[in-house]
């Protein structure tokens, strides 16, 4: 117990709790009344920190109580001490009723201010001398604790008369522990939306038979999981009834449906009882901040120059879950999934799943073998599909429906079918449809996300770098190319997701670690299947309209960003294969503090820079850019691939712009400039250009004038050396060949 409170401090060694308030509310008497169980009769202004017995409490957890001044000379002590404070004891004095009204009006303000985030204890000194006339704590407290939501608790005491001090110090540890804000929102008392998100998640984790309810097994189950002992079937009976009584739909012939899991830990939470619902939050893995702990997560160690990608494994994980979440497109609406039971009623969320899965299955085999196979789609069905339809229907039938039956006629009908004539139009249409229609909406995705703490899609990073439909409807290659950007950026948030949706192997067989770039360099040739392009060009050059194009939407569509723009999408070679391709946008502004780290280039596959065509001017300063990226490739090692893109193709081109930019690439024995115009949708096959360059990293790397001098020289070095070898060879076979000579001479004479 004393481990796992630990954990909850954040790996801290102890509690810190800052005592704060108006001078003579009784701060150090607290203080001292705490540490030593009496009330000496000289008490010290200010106390030096406390640290109480390990053996306090029973929890064990050590607190280290820190005495503060109010006096306006110890002001930058006192914001010290409440910036690293877990838990801050707000005093005011029973006997001074505008101390009470001095908290409203200062202290917690003050707090607000420091941005502290400790949760605090109003605690009224001096219970002793309180007057009997005057309300009670709950009447005047009220209004202060409806307008500031930090307060956890409030209590009185009197350190003369040892009155409920060791309870002050226990709320306060109680608040670090099992704080009251993550989990639930004051104002509506109702659970937080993280709280409500990782509850789902346990749920869903528990639910074995998937029928969207918890069965007294199954609640049996999560008992001894969470708190290592069983529930009595009449201890199980009673919890249910309960909250029967209260929420109907919180009980079903199941079980316990999600809403009345959530509904009973509100209710706890509401009741103070705090322990119980963190002793499950913790036992599945969440922190105080409802997130995966950091040692669920591995530490990943790679090089400057290596990413992490999706293992094939992950990929068929999320294919998976992009279709049961998929359920408006035209597949979806025509597979079994839509099936309902004889009373009209739709099967339960978790058997569609089920469902969905086998289709999709089916779907990969119908792709594979196609419906112009001899039978049409009644024997594929009959011979591929069937069988492990079948295989399920243990999984998917409920007592309310009865199948099995139903299944028998099915099959002798369609074999029936099968024996007359194939039909493949209908599902030809079908086919057809599914690839076109298939899309996750907006709504489908906060769905897939809502087992997570929250989309990790809505950061502006994510907003509009992936292609998707008129509805805003994302394919399943958008769904791989933003999970890619994820992984690409955040590898350790990429797995936390994974996690969080569902996914439950380990972090190996989630993503592989690629090969250092450089190595890439020296063996002319990469593994890498997702290639990360940085954009960069003059201000105006038309980067934003290129990055639009790759995902299919106008330049007008591009919404203004704070930060970094990025663009994502799959790229199709001519050979069939199909890479991942990440563009990141680097205005002019940016490029000094890029250069400014010396590993910037490192994650880099293909640098692009792209200048305004009708603009002599833009391409002057392009070519600055090229020539700082360059300079700087060479100076740390983390040389890239280049390429020089002329943009706005479709207006009147400068011909010194292109002369000179023409001239720059053969001088650095990259490609020539690339025309390209987004505005008529004309791109020359840049992207598949792009990717060609990155799949040749030893190819296209620009050389500078310095460089070029390097090269010529170790050349003319190389050539020299190789004359003064051949030219001592012949020497040495000269003196050899003259000593043969003169002995032999000698030997005849």
């Amino acid at each position: 117990m004393a481990s796992a409170n630990l954990a909850a401090l954040g790996g801290k060694r102890s509690l810190r709790v800052v005592v704060i308030g108006d001078a003579g509310t009784g701060k150090s008497s607290l203080v001292v009344s705490a540490a030593t169980d009496g009330f000496p009769e000289d008490v010290p202004r200010v106390m030096p920190p406390t640290r109480l017995p390990d053996d306090y409490f029973a929890n064990r957890v050590p607190i280290t109580i820190v005495d503060t001044s109010s006096s306006p000379e110890q002001n930058p002590n006192l914001i010290t001490k409440c910036q690293s404070a877990d838990a801050v004891v707000l005093t005011y004095a029973c006997d001074r009723p505008e101390t009470l009204n001095h908290l409203g009006s200062f202290w917690l303000p003050e707090l607000r201010r420091l941005e502290s985030k400790a949760p605090v204890i109003v605690v009224g000194c001096k219970l002793d001398l309180r007057d009997e006339e005057q309300d009670s704590l709950e009447a005047m407290m009220a209004p202060i604790m409806e307008k500031f939501q930090e307060i956890e608790t409030c209590i009185e005491c009197s350190a003369l008369r040892q009155f409920q001090v060791r309870e002050v110090l226990y709320f306060a540890q109680m608040a670090v522990i099992y704080p009251t804000a993550p989990l639930l929102d004051q104002n509506a008392q109702i659970l937080t939306t993280r709280c409500r998100r990782a509850l789902k998640r346990i749920f869903i984790l528990c639910d074995h038979d998937r029928d969207e309810a918890l069965s007294d097994v199954e609640l049996n189950d999560f008992q001894v999981k969470c708190f290592n002992a069983p529930l009595q079937p009449a201890e199980i009976a009673s919890v249910t009834m309960a909250i029967k009584e209260k929420l109907a739909e919180g009980v079903n012939d199941n079980g316990l449906t999600l809403s009345g899991f959530l509904f009973f830990h509100n209710l706890l939470i509401r009741n103070g009882q705090l322990e119980t619902p963190w002793t499950v939050l913790r036992k599945f893995g969440y922190d105080n901040e409802l997130k995966l702990r950091d040692d669920l997560l591995p530490a990943i160690k790679r090089a400057p120059d290596q990413t992490l990608e999706l293992t094939s494994k992950a990929i068929d994980f999320l294919r998976g879950i992009f279709n049961m979440f998929d359920t408006d497109n035209v597949l979806a609406r025509c597979h079994p999934a839509t099936a309902r039971c004889r009373c009209g009623c739709e099967l339960s969320w978790w058997r569609r799943s089920y469902l969905v899965a086998v289709w999709s299955r089916a779907v990969v085999v119908w792709s594979s073998v196609g419906f112009e196979a001899e039978g049409g789609f009644v024997s594929f069905v009959v011979d591929r599909v069937f069988p492990i339809f079948v295989d399920l229907l243990p999984f998917l039938v409920g007592s309310s429906i009865s199948l099995v039956k139903a299944a028998g006629k099915i099959h002798r009908r369609l074999r029936f079918l099968k024996q007359r004539r194939p039909i493949p139009c209908l599902l030809g249409r079908i086919r057809r449809g599914g690839r076109r229609d298939g899309a996750l909406l907006p709504a489908e995705i906060e769905d897939l996300f809502s087992t997570a703490p929250e989309n990790p899609w809505s950061s502006h990073l994510y907003m509009n770098c992936a292609e998707t439909n008129v509805l805003g409807g994302l394919s399943f290659e958008g769904f791989i190319s933003k999970w890619s950007l994820m992984t690409l950026l955040h590898p350790s948030n990429s797995f936390a997701n994974l996690i969080y949706v569902g996914y439950s192997g380990n972090f190996g067989s989630a993503f592989t670690t690629m090969r250092k770039r450089r190595v890439d360099r020296k063996k002319q040739q990469t593994q890498r299947n997702v290639f990360h392009c940085y954009v960069i060009g003059s201000e105006g050059a038309g980067k934003t309209a290129f990055l639009q194009s790759f995902v299919k939407r106008q330049p007008y569509d591009a919404l203004p960003v704070n930060g970094e723009r990025f663009a994502a999408n799959i790229v199709k070679l001519a050979d069939g294969t199909r890479k991942t391709l990440v563009m990141q946008e680097i205005t002019e502004g940016d490029i000094e503090s890029l250069l400014s780290d010396r590993e910037s280039l490192a994650p880099c596959d293909v640098a692009l820079f792209v200048y305004d065509s009708c603009d002599e001017f833009s391409w002057q300063r392009t070519k600055d850019l090229l020539v700082k990226v360059v300079a700087h490739g060479k100076t740390t090692g983390f040389e890239v691939p280049c390429l020089i893109v002329a943009a706005k193709d479709d207006l009147d081109r400068s011909s010194l712009a292109l002369q000179d930019s023409t001239r720059v690439s053969h001088d650095m024995g990259i490609e020539t400039p690339i025309p390209i115009s987004a505005r008529v949708n004309d791109l020359n096959n840049i992207f598949c250009r792009i990717v060609h360059a990155a799949q040749q990293p030893h190819l296209s790397i620009p050389e500078t004038e310095a460089g070029r001098t390097r090269r010529q020289y170790r050349q003319f070095l190389n050539r020299s050396l190789k004359v003064v070898s051949v030219g001592a060879a012949v020497t040495v076979v000269g003196i050899a060949a003259y000593r043969v000579y003169a002995a032999r001479k000698n030997a005849s004479s």
